[in-house]
């Protein structure tokens, strides 16, 4: 499987690497300088600079909260599953604030608003002791001693 990420641009950039896409269809590409696409990551390996031409912009490194399956196709009749895209390069104009969390909150798509808190169950509140007692009985029950809890109903 291919290795695959969600590229996001401002409305801006979108325009140039389309205006660079159809140049380079084309085959006349004015200024090769200028049609230069560059993507680099500092050591965090979560922030890093998206260069179009001598332009640059900063960029991050965040997690979807679900997998999307990518395909392709050979023969515009049956798609073939290319892969699991994870994460997405979230590209940004100066002025707009770096995003605070790793993890992007919202799906690709408007249904997948704010996916995390609609769709996934609530990790349960677990009581540590409750937790603890119940390990140590299944350690006890695994060595072959029996238990004997005694509970008192109220």
């Amino acid at each position: 499987m291919d290795e695959q990420f969600i590229l996001r641009v401002p409305p801006s950039v979108a325009e140039q690497i389309e205006r660079l896409m159809n140049e380079s269809a084309a085959g006349s590409s004015s200024n090769p300088e200028d049609a230069s696409l560059d993507l680099s990551f500092s050591d965090d390996g979560r922030s890093g600079t998206f260069m179009i031409g001598n332009k640059s912009f900063p960029a991050s490194l965040l997690d979807l909260p679900t997998v999307v399956e990518s395909y392709k196709t050979y023969d515009d009749s049956f798609l073939v599953k290319a892969a699991d895209i994870g994460q997405m390069v979230m590209v940004r104009e100066d002025v707009d604030p770096a995003p605070e969390e790793v993890e992007y909150k919202h799906g690709l798509t408007p249904p997948m608003r704010d996916a995390r808190r609609r769709r996934y169950r609530r990790e349960p509140d677990l009581n540590a002791e409750l937790v603890h007692r119940v390990e140590k009985d299944l350690i006890s029950i695994m060595h072959g001693v029996s238990v004997n809890r005694h509970r008192r109903h109220r």
